[in-house]
């Protein structure tokens, strides 16, 4: 008789140390590493201007630099972002307004303001990388972002503040 192998499930998956940049602040969190990084954000670490919305990263609004580049934060495990450079919408609250803000201020591009933190971080994500982005470059890098309340009108203003096209 061929014993079969045994295994042991667990409902608490063990607990280790992450260490990351957050905004600029090395951090040491000891955590599941199944946890969500928009969990620990917020839950954890009280940072809420990362929004929780559709959990499955279609909505944009949990939107975070992770070194730099646009990830959706309800789809990455707290473990991937070790040794990672991870930066929220809170990173911005101590400077002026940058640019991308500032174009939403003066565009009226939001209302409630739910989504305004994942596109904000998601355009600053792409202008890190791409100095003078086209309208059309700006408008994709949005594409994984929702807004349910403005009808977009703002928010295509604001691509065409900031792009490099020369749009009327």
């Amino acid at each position: 008789m061929t014993k079969q192998p045994q295994f042991t499930v667990t409902d608490k998956p063990e607990a280790l140390n992450v260490t990351f940049h957050l905004n600029g602040n090395e951090i040491t969190l000891y955590v599941a590493p199944s946890r969500r990084l928009v969990d620990v954000l917020r839950t954890d670490l009280a940072m809420t201007g990362t929004k929780i919305s559709c959990e499955i990263g279609r909505c944009g609004a949990c939107i975070v630099l992770v070194d730099g580049v646009p990830h959706n934060s309800c789809l990455l495990m707290i473990y991937q972002c070790e040794g990672k450079s991870v930066e929220t919408i809170e990173s911005l609250q101590h400077e002026k307004p940058n640019r991308v803000q500032q174009a939403f201020l003066e565009e009226g591009a939001l209302q409630c303001g739910y989504c305004t933190p994942g596109m904000v971080m998601a355009l600053k994500g792409m202008l890190n990388n791409k100095e003078n982005p086209t309208y059309n470059e700006m408008k994709e890098a949005l594409a994984g972002n929702l807004c349910r309340c403005t009808g977009y009108g703002g928010i295509l203003r604001v691509l065409r503040k900031l792009s490099s096209d020369d749009i009327d």
